[in-house]
């Protein structure tokens, strides 16, 4: 359990992270989400993420970034268990939670060789995409799991309790 704690870091801890990681070699990548009610989808979206880095750091979005990219009425589950819950991941290596609506200056900040995003965008759509490239990183679309997401499980509750 405490493990799993350790790897929730404030800016400066994940930027020590990550640095002692390129240190020793290691490709660090990025990926950010708001990860309310983590699903199958979330955890094989988060898994791929890995498999494209040596360590894999979370950004996660607090609640009110989350209240301002999907209403009032997310997120569901509060941002320190929903990083709780991700720090949990074995493929995980760090979350931080951050305000902003988009990760830009925490990828600024961290400097990954790898960004990844999931779904149907194109690499350069992608926040970050400069900043990365431009370092000489790469960054990766990566799919969703079809059918899987947390809007969805919701308006499925909505259902079955209406």
């Amino acid at each position: 359990m405490a493990d799993s704690f350790k790897k929730i870091c404030d800016w400066e801890k994940a930027k020590k992270c990550a640095r002692s990681w390129k240190k020793a070699g290691l490709r660090i990548g990025f990926t950010n989400g708001c990860f309310d009610i983590l699903h199958a989808g979330h955890v094989r979206y988060l898994q791929d993420s890995a498999a494209q880095a040596d360590k894999l750091i979370v950004g996660l979005n607090s609640d009110a970034s989350v209240q301002t990219l999907k209403g009032s009425s997310r997120p569901i589950v509060p941002e320190d268990d929903r990083a709780y819950v991700l720090s949990g991941l074995e493929v995980v290596a760090a979350v931080i939670i951050f305000e902003e609506e988009t990760p830009f200056e925490l990828i600024e900040w961290l400097e990954p060789d790898v960004l990844m995003k999931g779904g149907d965008y194109r690499a350069e759509e992608i926040v970050g995409y400069d900043s990365v490239t431009k370092r000489g990183g790469v960054v990766k679309v990566l799919p969703f799991l079809d059918g899987r997401s947390t809007t969805n499980i919701v308006q499925r509750i909505r259902e079955l309790t209406t």
